[in-house]
């Protein structure tokens, strides 16, 4: 399977029956292959605006149909052109004495399928009016120039003054002022896949249509700013023919299917840095508007950003596919509060606890390879590493004469933020929990083993994970729990080894990397995690 999809010859019902599940509409019964999405609040009294289309360029239409858009969608087959039938039905379902707009998008099968609706209409007695959208201008010499997302900026601005009970001259008048000043070019990476088809992806290509049309001409832009450039360059230069070269503009930035919400992202941030910040008056929100089923890539729309435009885009909509105007600024930024560097003298120093931490440090070093190899059997092979990146800092604190290694609290301290700025990973952060909890139980008087029981308490908090869930606490907890009984540190490192060497027979883990491992795959294998700690243990039983 390649795509969520069910039978292909019911994605567009599907689709539509989503919506209606969601959105403000209501569908027609699935009849003689007509489809009709119409706002459930409608008023008769008022000038309902449709619009529609072949399906497959989602949220177009249907998500568009609401209080403040249209009254109405109507969709074909995908890629296709609605019937006459299915305009005409919705003509007579919305129309009332207020008459009716028809947004059509400059293709032949919608250009004749709505016409003669609207002709036929006409003779029924209905009042119609139609704009055709003719946005692209990918082809400049093209006598018929193809409508694409600049489209939804024109269901926008009709739908507000029909909202507003404008009759139906100057609801069509303003409709066409929009289509007169849209200006809209693509770029995708590649098209598109109808459901049913096999997979057969072109090259990136510039100025390609909503219907998996080839574009004007291949291209391979090699980042997002790259793909931009190709895109505005023409695009501003058709806008500013048509209009002063300082008019500010509403830039659509519209995803085409495919783009992830990081990749649309980039692209809006790329766009205003290209774009100089005193044209850019608003833009639409970045989304998916006028798509071309999966077609990985974006197309930017610009309109000239005359007030009764911007008034018409900011006003409320129930529509649920409409993501909002907003007016873009300068990035603001500020100062965060890090934690300060202790420029403090270290405390009291002991030689001979030194001596054991360097011998520890050296311990964990040593264990590099052999802790990488056993994660690399259940992970990414990066234990030893990690445990080797946290002890080295330790060992440069303690050349640098940093730790208060006579000052058991303020030691403690002083390793956890080792352990956090250098360690890395989760060991890392959780490792530094343990000690910055078991530095705090120490500065409020309680002994060794009392404080690493707490510093494990506040670590199972944080990281979830208890004894028998095949991490380091499998040694970690035997060998405290000795301690806190009396025992010495040679019986703490027994149990500690003893909780590692059982690691071997769990086969589920429940918490850390080794959750995601089969089973199997973990059979008669030590946690490193584990592994390290009981050797850690081990070296302090040495003295």
């Amino acid at each position: 399977m390649d795509f969520f999809y069910n039978a292909p010859d019911r994605v567009v019902d599907d689709v539509i029956d989503g919506l209606a599940r969601i959105a403000p509409v209501e569908r027609s019964v699935e009849t003689h292959g007509v489809r009709l999405v119409l706002d459930r609040d409608r008023c008769g009294e008022r000038v309902a605006v449709l619009s529609g289309g072949g399906a497959g360029h989602e949220p177009s239409h249907a998500g568009f149909v609401g209080r403040g858009m249209l009254a109405g969608a109507i969709a074909g087959e995908l890629f296709t052109s609605p019937s006459v039938e299915a305009v005409l039905a919705a003509i007579r379902a919305t129309c009332g004495a207020a008459g009716c707009l028809l947004v059509i998008k400059n293709y032949t099968g919608d250009r004749l399928n709505f016409g003669l609706a609207a002709e036929r209409a006409a003779r029924e007695g209905y009042k119609v009016r139609s704009v055709i959208v003719a946005d692209d201008v990918a082809l400049p010499d093209a006598s018929q120039q193809r409508g694409l997302a600049g489209t939804v900026l024109v269901h926008k601005i009709a739908g507000h003054y029909a909202a507003q009970g404008a009759d139906l001259d100057t609801v069509a008048d303003k409709a066409q002022r929009v289509c007169d000043s849209l200006c809209s070019l693509g770029l995708a990476l590649s098209s598109c896949t109808l459901p049913g088809h096999e997979i057969d992806r072109r090259e990136p290509e510039l100025g390609l249509g909503i219907h998996n049309e080839p574009g004007v001409r291949a291209v391979d832009p090699q980042n997002a700013n790259a793909a931009l450039q190709l895109v505005l360059e023409p695009l501003l230069e058709a806008f500013d023919a048509r209009f002063d070269a300082a008019t500010p503009m509403v830039v659509l930035l519209n995803n085409l299917g495919g783009c992830s919400s990081q990749e649309m992202g980039v692209l809006m941030n790329g766009l205003l840095y290209a774009v100089p910040a005193s044209r850019v008056a608003r833009v639409v929100t970045p989304a998916a508007l006028m798509t071309s089923m999966d077609m990985h890539g974006f197309s930017v729309t610009l309109l000239p950003a005359d007030e009764d435009f911007v008034t018409a885009l900011e006003s409320p909509v129930d529509a649920i596919g409409w993501p909002g105007l907003r007016t873009p600024g300068a990035i603001q930024t500020f100062e965060p509060m890090l934690s300060e560097h202790d420029d403090r003298e270290p405390g009291a120093r002991d030689s001979t606890r030194e001596t054991l931490i360097r011998a520890v440090v050296d311990t964990l070093v040593d264990a590099k390879e052999d802790l990488d190899a056993l994660d690399a059997k259940v992970g990414d092979g990066d234990t030893g590493t990690t445990f080797a990146a946290g002890a080295r800092a330790v060992a440069q604190a303690l050349d640098d004469g940093a730790l208060s290694s006579g000052d058991d609290a303020r030691l403690a301290h002083e390793i956890g933020d080792i352990l956090a700025r250098d360690m890395g990973g989760s060991s890392g952060v959780l490792l530094s929990i343990l000690c910055t909890a078991t530095g705090a139980a120490l500065a409020d008087g309680e002994s060794w083993s009392a404080a690493l029981r707490r510093g494990v308490a506040r670590m199972q908090h944080y990281g979830g994970a208890k004894r028998g869930d095949r991490t380091l606490l499998d040694a970690l907890i035997p060998a405290i729990d000795a301690l806190a009984d009396g025992a010495d540190l040679t019986r703490a490192a027994e149990q500690a080894r003893a909780g590692a060497d059982e690691t071997r027979a769990m086969t589920h883990a429940n918490a850390g990397r080794s959750a995601y491992v089969r089973e199997d795959a973990l059979r008669d294998l030590t946690d490193p995690g584990a592994e390290a700690v009981a050797r850690v243990w081990e070296r302090l039983a040495e003295g």
